[in-house]
């Protein structure tokens, strides 16, 4: 065998090795695209935080207008807004919101486990709790970041301190998972509410 047709063999084994590397990280048939579609898969093993105080208590943090500190000025925004956190046109980071997602009913028996899963709302349920440390309010970056807590944060400050209402209410719903062996669709925390209660109920910090 040639120099030459050695050449093109040993070439020829090293695409087609990157290709079946490449499809096997989920690339697919286009090896260098990325998937049309990101699905969010129902989650395995450990605990898991409550779905009905993420929609009612935590998602508006999300949308309010928020006073943000940066470069010595202050002025407002929100998390959700264009170049920050919003799904399409945001920069920051992995946190991905959908603005415009709609509260689900949980008492409406139509609501299923699968309709909520594959809602707005429970994408930005699933964004926002890869952002937590399930049970440590210190490592979790859903909070460290908007205080400047030992990280980054392009958007600046946000909270002035663990003291600021939107920060209890981050604090109180990551300090608080759903007990082992129930999903975040349980019932089992609707005691997070005042009265006991996700719809009529007020969220509680303490």
């Amino acid at each position: 065998m040639t120099l030459h047709r050695i050449t093109q063999s040993l070439a020829t084994t090293v695409t087609v090795a990157a290709t079946l590397t490449l499809a096997g990280c989920g690339g697919g048939s286009d090896v260098l695209g990325n998937p049309a579609t990101i699905s969010n898969p129902e989650m395995v093993g450990g605990q898991y935080l409550s779905f009905a105080y993420f929609q009612k208590c935590i998602n508006p943090i999300f949308l309010a207008q928020l006073p943000v500190q940066l470069g010595g000025t202050t002025s407002t925004n929100t998390c959700a807004g264009s170049g920050c956190h919003d799904t399409h046109t945001g920069t920051g980071g992995a946190l991905r919101v959908f603005p415009a997602a709609q509260p689900l009913d949980l008492s409406n028996p139509a609501n299923t486990p699968a309709v909520v899963r594959a809602s707005d709302m429970y994408k930005n349920f699933y964004s926002a709790q890869a952002a937590v440390v399930i049970g440590s309010t210190t490592q979790s970056r859903l909070l460290s970041k908007p205080l400047l807590r030992g990280v980054l944060h392009g958007g600046g400050l946000i909270f002035l301190s663990e003291d600021d209402p939107n920060a209890r209410l981050i604090k109180y719903w990551i300090s608080r998972p759903v007990p082992l062996g129930q999903d975040e669709l349980s019932t089992a925390n609707y005691s997070m509410f005042t009265p006991p209660d996700p719809t009529t109920g007020t969220c509680n910090t303490q």
